[in-house]
């Protein structure tokens, strides 16, 4: 399972600088368009993998947390990691406008960090979701401990980054900058 979530991690950067590559330096935007949308594909086979391991009869381990973990996230957040990754690429290399940066202070910063705060929340409700599942299909508590147990790290992660960022900055706000 390990091996299957560094593929898949190393498969989505390589899909995204093949697809951006392709969209840029080749002038060949339908082939750098359908690289960047194969980029979900990616999370079908480590599901499909996670799956069919617990299936087989394994007990849930730690990798199989992180990959429900990194499905949650990588739904929620793929689409902005190949926007911010398309900006800097189209910028350095064809021509582009400058990337688009979170605002530095004030009131927009505070809404910047309770809108990425609620994509996390998005993320860790799939993710919980996946982890749900996964103890429902196994059926066996003594073999879907690890599950639960990545349930309540998610959940201790959200609470910290909800404290730490979108709370922090609501309440102590900087002054905006230009």
């Amino acid at each position: 399972m390990v091996a299957v979530i560094a593929a898949g991690e190393i498969g989505f950067w390589v899909l995204l600088g093949a697809g951006l590559i392709a969209r840029y330096l080749l002038r060949m935007p339908r082939l750098g368009a359908l690289l960047l949308l194969a980029t979900p594909l990616i999370d079908l086979v480590i599901l499909v993998a996670t799956v069919l391991d617990l299936r087989r009869g394994a007990t849930a381990e730690f990798v199989h947390g992180l990959a429900a973990a990194y499905l949650g996230f990588s739904v929620v957040f793929g689409h902005s990691m190949i926007r911010w990754a398309d900006q800097r690429f189209a910028h350095r290399f064809a021509g582009g406008p400058p990337p688009v940066r979170p605002p530095k202070g004030g009131w927009a910063r505070a809404r910047y960090e309770w809108r990425e705060w609620g994509k996390g929340l998005l993320g860790w409700a799939v993710a919980c979701g996946l982890l749900g599942l996964g103890i429902l299909m196994v059926g066996d508590p003594s073999r879907t401990g690890e599950l639960l147990g990545w349930i309540f790290r998610l959940t201790g992660a959200m609470v910290i980054w909800l404290v730490a960022f979108p709370v922090w900055v609501t309440l102590f706000p900087q002054p905006a900058q230009d």
